[in-house]
């Protein structure tokens, strides 16, 4: 029986990028999961009280679009959703590339075999961002989210920082016992809260 699990994602946050790297390189190679890739927006995760939501004024949040781009992908495009996600990922993270730039998106799009004319025209519709506030909406009220990347499995969720990444080529057995000890800790140790190392050695 695979192992049912789901991860938040925003593509500004190299943690993210790290947690997906190992979701994604676990997947390719087989490993028994069923993964939800949930959106969270960490624009509005920081929006203060009282003030204009994200969903009020997309067009002033820089990670927004590329986490619509992102759902339309996953629930359009899913054979291209692994590629794609890790290819907006290595734009932000590894060439520094902006995300909130539609020509920097449609280069990724296109370089994977994705209608990119066709998701902005969905994007545009705005049923996208509803998509993202409502999974949004639905896990902070669900779980306590605050932020990325988030796993969670039944009622338990955690939030994760794997300090390395699972590069293209990188051994996936790494991966796979990375994220199944995340979830077993999760889902079979829920006495422990909160463990931090003091120092990171780097």
């Amino acid at each position: 029986m695979a192992t049912e699990f789901a991860v938040t994602w925003d593509y500004r946050c190299p943690f993210a990028r790290n947690a997906h790297e190992h979701v994604l390189t676990g997947l390719a190679a087989g490993a028994d999961w069923d993964v939800r890739f949930l959106p969270y927006s960490l624009g509005q995760g920081h929006v203060e009280e009282g003030q204009p939501s994200v969903w009020e004024r997309p067009e002033d949040d820089r990670g927004i679009l590329a986490l619509q781009v992102g759902v339309v992908v996953r629930d359009e495009y899913p054979d291209q959703f692994p590629a794609v996600h890790r290819a907006l990922f290595e734009a932000r993270h590894d060439r520094g590339l902006h995300l909130e730039d539609r020509a920097v998106v449609e280069k990724i799009l296109t370089a994977h075999d994705v209608a990119a004319r066709e998701v902005f025209e969905r994007v545009d519709s705005r049923a996208p961002l509803e998509t993202v506030r409502a999974e949004h909406e639905g896990f902070v009220a669900s779980h306590k989210v605050w932020g990325v990347p988030t796993f969670i499995a039944g009622d338990q969720a955690v939030f994760v920082r794997l300090m390395n990444r699972a590069q293209p080529g990188a051994d996936p057995e790494v991966s796979i016992k990375a994220v199944e000890r995340v979830v077993d800790l999760l889902t079979n140790w829920t006495d422990l809260n909160e463990f931090k190392h003091t120092s990171v050695p780097r």
